[in-house]
């Protein structure tokens, strides 16, 4: 019983990295991702370029290797290496979600029918009237089965930051198995995982029930 609540102790508090690093990638992620999406759907060709490139690289390769080119590239390339593990970690997971977030937002956006937006024209709305009462309301209630989708998936992803040495609950556990020759904390911290992913799916499904009233 006392292995199991030191243990159960250590995964806690290395879970604090976990938790940070998925709140704080979201809370940078999801309005990043919007502008982005603007970048991306903008009438200026040289921007949409740019930033279709910037989206086709980021979507091609995996987040591990990301994570690895923020944290050392400065370093290699202009001579500034990165000091903060958990910085580098985050600013890969946050141009990593931003991508997919303004990805899901061009799909809800360019999903409306034409027809909307000239019916809300021949009532006099404006352009900035129809997007926040009419666009907006459907788009959001469109993309919340992808978005939950990939905000589980971050919450799964967060394990990706051991490679750079943060000590998150995944490398905790993994620290425990090899000094106390034991392998069941590795699997407990499926558990950590579990309840987050639970809290997010009831969050999510009372989230698309409340938008049940917009309707496309």
């Amino acid at each position: 019983m006392n292995e199991f609540l030191q243990v159960t102790k250590t995964l806690l508090e290395a879970s604090k990295y976990t938790f940070g690093l998925f709140f704080a990638t979201l809370i940078i992620a999801i309005p990043l991702g919007m502008v982005i999406c603007a970048f991306a759907m903008s009438k200026f060709k040289p921007l949409k370029y740019v930033t279709n490139v910037f989206i086709w690289v980021i979507r091609g390769t995996p987040l591990m290797l990301q994570i690895i080119v923020v944290m050392y590239a400065p370093g290699l390339l202009f001579n500034m290496p990165v000091h903060e593990r958990f910085l580098a970690a985050l600013i890969a997971f946050v141009i990593n979600y931003a991508v997919y977030f303004a990805e899901i937002y061009r799909g809800g956006i360019i999903s409306m029918p034409i027809g909307q937006y000239e019916a809300c024209k021949v009532l006099g709305m404006s352009k900035a009237q129809t997007n926040r009462l009419i666009i907006l309301p459907q788009v959001a209630k469109k993309i919340t089965p992808a978005m939950s989708n990939e905000v589980i998936t971050l919450v799964k992803d967060t394990s990706l930051a051991r490679v750079i040495g943060i000590a998150e609950i995944i490398m905790e556990s993994e620290k425990i198995v090899a000094t106390k020759g034991i392998l069941w904390p590795l699997f407990y911290t499926g558990v950590f995982y579990l309840a987050m992913i639970g809290v997010l799916t009831l969050f999510f499904k009372w989230l698309e029930k409340k938008m049940n009233y917009y309707r496309a």
